[in-house]
């Protein structure tokens, strides 16, 4: 990871940045580009491009907001099986849960950048080619629906994505794909620790004026134990899943016009290791965009939809854990559309602005099947609750260089957010039936942003920038109680949406080959959304419920440092402090000085990486993360941990190459819930596997 590569920027050259639908992306001089080409189609040839949350061209040392780029060698040398164990790398990146997407829960699989982020929730956007790809019904990622080995490069902007509107409170995370090539063919399978297996294919080609791509991976391991060997029963065993991802991409170039289209599918099987507790997840997304470039301006175009399921059993398992049976069945179907207009007109070189309008809607209902442990006629057997939710933004912004040594950065964005057809139905042992329907609610939002670099010399920069975002409580929230362990968590219509105000402020370094960057940071957060434990227990037995707090505030530092003493070796170092704290809470004053649950306050990343194809490609990289509490109370606690995972790959001929990775190299045992059960962090893990590649990508 680095912070831009501006080592390898000249100082004269000059850098846009554009609109990919709303995605983050950067490419080399000459390279195609996905749904990112330039205003004009001179400039693609002897340009670098990259695309930030400001949307507007710049070169990346001008740019206000803080990026950190993954690019797609360090992508190909990482030693994890599933992006979000490699976006982990960036010390600002974090999961709700510290657990793999290769155990974890689909629903804990929140994203939150600087601590941002109370609940399992994600706090943070994330984009695959401009499109979202939280989940539109509880906001969660499906991070394996997102094979690395299709990842050209990811950018990871940690502070408020004004102008992305909803689910762009903490930041944006930007996945661009690879480039469509003419007649690739690669190929990958390996095994391993637990009974895992993988395999990949990725093939690319251009016919009749179209570029075609299609890849597909799937993943399956029998899994280890993840329940703690203390807690463990008889009920307890490995944590067992199988997932399948593939895709279909088409774009094609006509002058200044160019279409693009995707369809992607997304099959995956959990078992949590429990009996009778086990996930799966169906997705099928699909989308088209439309690009027209003239003269100085551009016209982008974009509509996707979706359609999801989601379906979790859960058990009632006796205290000695030596018994369980099924307590519930639950299915949410969900589906969602969304559509955006953009325009981008350069005035001379100093000056771009852009204006948009994005809309989308989402429904879902997420319905119950309870087996209670004594029927009776009061008794719950069947819950269902969802509704429909509509999202509409229009947003303007401005980029100026004001000096050769100055950049501003400004814009403005409003969001209308409706809630609407909200209904609770309870069907009882006896047969009756009972229906609560739920006010329709809508609100306005409006989310300024302003920014600005200053050149301090020809090595030397500081950036600063402030801005205001929302996020509205999703349907999951709203509407879908859930078990994690023993724990039961209520939803609850009543919530209202985040609204995050901050600012950052830090120097960037750039010497030869040595990037080094400080950034410091404030957020505060009104009406946080959290999982709140209950004085009592709820007449439908849950302990915590979501609730909205006062006020939270994360405030930190973050320092990046990279540097190549040779052509053949990286080094990276890269530190975050976020202390998250509750600093107002009318209905829960005890919490008051505590910290937000699930956040680490220090985290910390060291690499060394080694990449000459005539001899080997290695890597090593330690993970450090510090205590952190499961619960809101802070009494739950999770000690500290430091892993160390290594990559080697060897090329052998006819474009074969062989690679071993090992996760967890010292076995270190790390807790990573506490929700009624302690559960375990991935042990050592060791996998061997070939690769094929052929073409040029």
């Amino acid at each position: 990871m680095h912070a831009h590569a501006p080592m390898r920027i000249r100082r004269r050259s000059v850098l846009l940045v554009v609109l990919a639908s709303g995605g983050p992306l950067r490419a080399e001089p000459g390279a195609q580009v996905p749904s990112a080409p330039t205003l004009t189609p001179d400039v693609v040839a002897a340009e670098t491009i990259e695309i930030t949350d400001l949307r507007v061209p710049r070169r990346p040392v001008d740019d206000p907001a803080t990026v950190t780029v993954v690019e797609r060698p360090e992508l190909a040398r990482s030693a994890h099986l599933v992006t979000d164990d490699v976006v982990r790398s960036v010390p600002s990146v974090a999961m709700f849960r510290r657990s793999s997407s290769l155990v974890a829960d689909p629903t804990s699989q929140g994203l939150n950048l600087r601590g941002v982020g109370p609940s399992a929730v994600a706090r943070a956007l994330v984009l695959r080619d401009g499109i979202p790809v939280n989940d539109p019904f509880g906001g969660w990622v499906y991070w394996r629906a997102i094979p690395s080995t299709s990842i050209e490069r990811i950018e990871i902007q940690p502070s408020g994505a004004t102008v992305f509107g909803n689910f762009g409170l903490g930041g944006v995370l930007g996945i661009a794909s690879r480039p469509i090539a003419e007649r690739t063919v690669e190929a990958l399978v390996a095994g391993g620790s637990y009974g895992t297996w993988r395999g990949a294919v990725r093939a690319t080609d251009h016919l009749a004026g179209f570029g075609i791509e299609l890849d597909a991976e799937r993943v399956q391991s029998r899994g280890f134990t993840p329940v703690a060997s203390h807690d463990r029963g008889a009920v307890d065993g490995p944590a067992a899943s199988d997932h399948v991802a593939a895709g279909l991409r088409v774009e094609r170039g006509d002058g200044p016009s160019t279409l693009r289209g995707f369809a992607r599918v997304f099959d995956e099987d959990l078992a949590a290791g429990t009996r009778y507790t086990t996930a799966a997840v169906r997705t099928l997304t699909y989308g088209a965009s439309w690009r027209y470039v003239y003269g100085r301006a551009r016209v982008d175009l974009t509509a996707f939809a979706g359609h999801q399921r989601f379906e979790q059993t859960r058990a009632r398992v006796a205290p000695d854990r030596a018994r369980a049976e099924p307590a519930s069945h639950q299915r949410t179907p969900s589906s969602n559309q969304g559509a955006s207009a953009m325009w981008t007109t350069r005035a001379g070189e100093r000056h771009t602005l852009q204006l948009g309008v994005d809309a989308a809607r989402v429904t879902g209902t997420a319905t119950d099947a309870i087996t209670p442990a004594m029927m009776t006629d009061p008794s719950v057997v069947e819950r269902a609750a969802g509704g429909e939710q509509r999202f509409l933004g229009v947003f303007v912004q401005d980029s100026i260089r004001v000096t050769p040594r100055l950049e501003l950065g400004a814009a403005v964005r409003v969001d209308g957010w409706q809630q609407l057809d909200g209904e609770r139905r309870l069907v009882r042992g006896s047969g009756e039936v009972t229906r609560v329907a739920f006010d329709d609610r809508e609100e306005l939002q409006v989310s300024p942003r302003l920014g600005a670099l200053r050149h301090l010399g020809e090595h030397v920069a500081v950036r600063g920038s402030i801005y205001r975002a929302f996020r509205a409580p999703t349907l999951n929230e709203l509407y879908r109680p859930f078990q994690v362990g023993t724990v039961l968590t209520a939803a609850n219509a009543a919530l209202r949406p985040e609204v995050l105000w901050g600012g950052e402020l830090g120097p960037q370094l750039v010497v030869g080959t040595l990037v080094a960057r400080a950034t410091g940071f404030w957020n505060e957060t009104s009406d946080p959304i959290f999982n709140a434990t209950l004085a009592m227990p709820a007449p439908d037995g849950a302990t915590r419920m979501r609730q909205n707090l006062g006020k939270a505030r994360v405030a930190g530092v973050e320092l990046e440092a990279s540097w190549r003493p040779r052509a053949a070796w990286t080094t990276t170092v890269a530190y975050t402090l976020a202390d998250a704290r509750v600093t107002e809470a009318p209905e829960h004053p005890d919490l008051v000085g505590k910290r937000l649950a699930q956040d680490p306050r220090h985290r910390a990343v060291a690499g060394l990486a080694y990449d000459d194809p005539r001899i080997a490609t290695a890597s090593v990289e330690l993970r450090y993360t510090s205590r952190q509490f499961e619960d809101d109370l802070n009494t739950l606690p999770m000690g500290a941990y430091v892993v160390v995972d290594v990559f080697a790959r060897r090329d052998l001929a006819y474009g074969v190459s062989a690679f071993a990775s090992v996760l967890n190299v010292f076995d270190r045992a790390y807790l990573v819930g506490r929700a009624g059960v302690d559960t375990i962090g991935q042990p050592r893990t060791l996998l061997v596997g070939v690769a094929f590649a052929s073409g040029e990508d």
